[in-house]
């Protein structure tokens, strides 16, 4: 099944079940993460379509997740985009924290005040289905709830102002997620992660070449922080990001992001970039 987080006419959100030609029946939940949260969720979306409720044929996507309690991405974890960057494989996951303020929805505009090195991580993203920690790679692969796509936005100007990436990753609104979440229990073992620029595509890759795959990622992280329903993890990007590009390429004021995988959907995000500020400490 896929599972979406519509805003509603009311200004609010729901969680939705995808019934297909692109219509959603409303589950009784504010969010994905809030439906997740419940132990039975499988159960409750099955009232809910046994009720036949509320039926959404005109979706604006909202955030997936607009309140994940972790954001977790992980960084150079495709063979192709490891060597693009002049890195060796990596022993242990390279690992960084978003917020949940950074998320936008499938549709959404991007608004990017203060970089001028704007650049794209077309993703496949892991959400969390169940409490996990210090888990084996079994108990992990069983936690997941689903699959998503996302696009880890960088500022590449600051993310390279120190050696910590956080400052170039955390920008609020940025980082589109979604259109929905494709359950475990119907997806394969691979995604083909692509992304494009105003059509073009820049970005091509197989999970299968993960260095890291999506259960042992949540095993790792769960031996140091509790994993819970509803957290989200970004399991990095394939080759062909702007900046290691020859020479280097940056979005533009107007330019359309499109990421999409297979199976689980595609975001498309138009960004409006401003003029970047001096630094201040």
């Amino acid at each position: 099944m896929k599972l979406a987080t519509l805003r509603t006419a009311g200004g609010g959100t729901t969680a939705a079940l995808a019934t297909g030609a692109d219509s959603y029946l409303a589950l009784p939940a504010a969010d994905v993460g809030e439906l997740l949260a419940q132990p039975d969720w499988r159960n409750i979306v099955a009232q809910a379509v046994a009720a036949q409720g509320e039926v959404i044929t005109d979706a604006d996507f909202a955030p997936l997740l607009p309140r994940a309690g972790k954001v977790i991405c992980c960084g150079l974890n495709y063979g192709d985009h490891i060597k693009e960057m002049g890195r060796e494989l990596p022993e242990f996951p390279t690992l960084f924290a978003k917020f949940a303020d950074t998320l936008v929805g499938a549709s959404d505009a991007v608004e990017v005040q203060g970089s001028g090195r704007v650049d794209w991580e077309a993703e496949l993203a892991v959400v969390v289905g169940s409490e996990l920690f210090r888990a084996d790679e079994a108990a992990a692969r069983e936690a997941i709830a689903g699959y998503t796509v996302a696009n880890d936005v960088s500022m590449r100007d600051w993310q390279s102002r120190t050696l910590q990436w956080f400052q170039g990753k955390a920008f609020d609104r940025t980082t589109p997620v979604g259109p929905v979440m494709l359950t475990a229990d119907a997806a394969g073992e691979d995604f083909e992660v692509r992304g494009y620029v105003n059509g073009e595509l820049v970005q091509q890759g197989n999970t299968r070449t993960l260095v890291f795959g999506p259960a042992q990622l949540l095993s790792y992280i769960s031996q140091f922080t509790t994993l819970r329903p509803g957290d989200l993890v970004l399991t990095g990007t394939p080759g062909g990001v702007g900046m290691g590009m020859t020479p280097p390429r940056f979005l533009n004021d107007g330019d359309v992001l499109s990421t999409e995988i297979d199976g689980i959907g595609r975001l498309e995000n138009q960004f409006r970039i401003h003029a970047p500020v001096a630094a201040t400490v």
